[in-house]
């Protein structure tokens, strides 16, 4: 079995440290946070970046939702490295410490690791070695509008678990594109839906067609130089 998590000191972890730019998912935080409190599940639909990856794992953390590890799945390796050492960049530290990662080979935890990000593989063994996970709270299934058999088969392991050993499980799918409705009826969960954010975009052309032998990057740099300088506020 898992060893027990060490205590979460929200204030030495949570402080200063921790602030972040504010991104489009915190206005959808409050109601996640909420849904998963109350019945343990949820889907979340939320654009590309909107901040799902990087903020609700450490969001669920903070609200002390579970005592145990927070596992959040990721489809790639290279993704699963670059979320893990974000969250801990975000809380003034290393990969291995709070926040953590399990990848084909690598691997950067520790018994204070209380959010654990892995790929799909890892989960489906964690499940064929210990079915009921101990030492899990939760387990979010980030980019699942990817789909594939391993995140499939996990959610319905997971649900599996949930229904027949661990009722106190938390289930949460995260998605960009896919249509949740189905997923949310699958999982008997609520949808929280994030709104994106959009900006104006304006289109800016050369002046003059460019000269056969000229070399584009340099034009590209100088024509951006220019558009920002002559937009700046």
């Amino acid at each position: 079995p898992a060893a027990a998590a060490a205590p979460l000191d929200p204030a030495r972890v949570f402080g200063d440290k921790a602030a972040m730019t504010r991104l489009p998912i915190d206005d959808a935080l409050p109601d996640l946070i909420a849904a998963l409190r109350k019945g343990g599940r949820a889907v979340l639909q939320a654009p590309p970046g909107a901040g799902k990856t990087t903020k609700v794992p450490l969001a669920m953390l903070k609200a002390g939702l579970c005592d145990g590890r927070i596992i959040m799945l990721e489809p790639r390796r290279l993704a699963a490295r670059a979320a893990a050492e974000r969250m801990a960049e975000t809380l003034g530290e290393r990969p291995g410490e709070t926040v953590g990662y399990r990848i084909r080979g690598e691997a950067k935890v520790s018994k204070s690791t209380r959010i654990e990000v892995v790929t799909e593989g890892i989960l489906t063994r964690m499940l064929q070695s210990d079915p009921d996970l101990p030492g899990v709270g939760a387990v979010i299934f980030d980019e699942f509008h990817e789909r594939s058999l391993n995140a499939d088969l996990g959610l319905a392991l997971c649900l599996q678990v949930a229904g027949a050993l661990r009722d106190d499980l938390i289930l949460l799918a995260m998605s960009a594109t896919l249509d949740a409705a189905p997923v949310s009826a699958l999982m008997e969960a609520p949808l929280i839906t994030s709104e994106g954010r959009s900006f104006p975009v304006e289109t800016r052309w050369l002046d003059t067609p460019l000269g056969t032998k000229a070399r584009r990057t340099d034009a590209l740099v100088d024509l951006v130089t220019r558009a920002e300088a002559e937009t700046r506020k």
